[in-house]
């Protein structure tokens, strides 16, 4: 996808969370772009450390400064593609969509094209919410590439606005199944911690008590097998990685979880356990509570009868 250059932005970062990470990997993380971006950057000087030019090597230390200029980039739209999509539910104003475990929502760099949003804008002839600009017409809220499962998506602005809304205000049902390592202790519980970017590794999530969000995760154990769980997942809050960096962060990571769980792979899921597997919200025009449901997918099924129950 080309990138067309229009003006220069300029970005002031006060570093408040970490200590000792390399500058490249920091502005990338911070600014979400690529790290071979931030260090064409910062090499061509437009990246400045307290006032002073710097390497993309040097450690951005607590306290410090940073100021990057940056072009602004203007997005190409994204092309409709005659791609088979799996509507739960559609009229006039929004859809539910099951995506796929492997499909990406949106086009970004990496992923041109083939994704949901290429579908939906065949299918919907275009008319989708603009909101979220060119590349994400319609998206209201996300789930990772490798997570199937139950999407909706708004068709005009007012929808999306009062599906945000929802989301904002917690509203919104969301739930998910997944399997995790381990057997858990307590049969249900609460996990309430702010989730923002990992300090040590900016690509990633964690939990962290400074430039962070709040995040609430309800669980529930459904069955026990030797060595893993099916729990399910209701979500006060949407963050990125929300239920990965939770089941984590007490232990039990999704299976598959190439990034939050074990380096060990399970290469049979390629990529984390996790469906999406209701959605509810009141309908922005008629105000009817709507909710829908989605079975786990085959993948999902395979594994979980190649483990043993206890």
């Amino acid at each position: 996808m080309p990138r067309l250059e229009r003006t220069i932005m300029e970005t002031e970062i006060l570093v408040s969370n970490v200590d000792g990470v390399r500058l490249d990997a920091f502005v990338s993380g911070e600014l979400d772009i690529s790290r071979a971006l931030a260090a064409e950057l910062i090499d061509s000087g437009k990246v400045t450390v307290n006032g002073k030019p710097s390497k993309k090597s040097a450690k951005v230390t607590f306290g410090s400064e940073i100021s990057v200029e940056m072009p602004t980039i203007t997005e190409p739209e994204a092309i409709p593609q005659d791609i088979p999509l799996d509507i739960v539910y559609e009229d006039e104003d929004l859809l539910v969509v099951n995506k796929p475990k492997g499909m990406v929502v949106h086009p970004a760099p990496g992923n041109p094209d083939g994704t949901l949003v290429n579908a939906l804008l065949y299918h919907c002839k275009g008319s989708l919410s603009g909101i979220n600009g060119v590349m994400r017409p319609g998206i209201v809220h996300r789930i990772d590439k490798d997570t199937s499962g139950l999407l909706i998506v708004a068709k005009n602005d007012a929808s999306h606005r009062s599906l945000a809304e929802q989301i904002k205000e917690h509203s919104f049902t969301r739930e998910y199944k997944a399997v995790v390592y381990g057997n858990l202790k307590q049969d249900s519980g609460t996990i309430d911690a702010p989730i923002g970017r990992d300090p040590k590794n900016r690509q990633r999530m964690a939990i962290v008590y400074v430039n962070s969000k709040p995040a609430v995760t309800h669980y529930e154990v459904l069955r026990q097998f030797e060595g893993f769980s099916l729990v399910k997942c209701r979500l006060e809050t949407g963050r990125t990685h929300q239920i990965r960096v939770h089941m984590a962060s007490i232990g039990h990571p999704l299976a598959g979880d190439s990034v939050y769980g074990p380096k060990k792979i399970i290469t049979k899921l390629q990529g984390q356990c996790l469906h999406a597997g209701l959605i509810g919200f009141v309908h922005p025009r008629t105000k009817e509570y709507l909710e829908f449901t989605s079975e786990v997918p085959e993948y999902f099924t395979l594994y979980l009868n190649s483990l043993k129950e206890i």
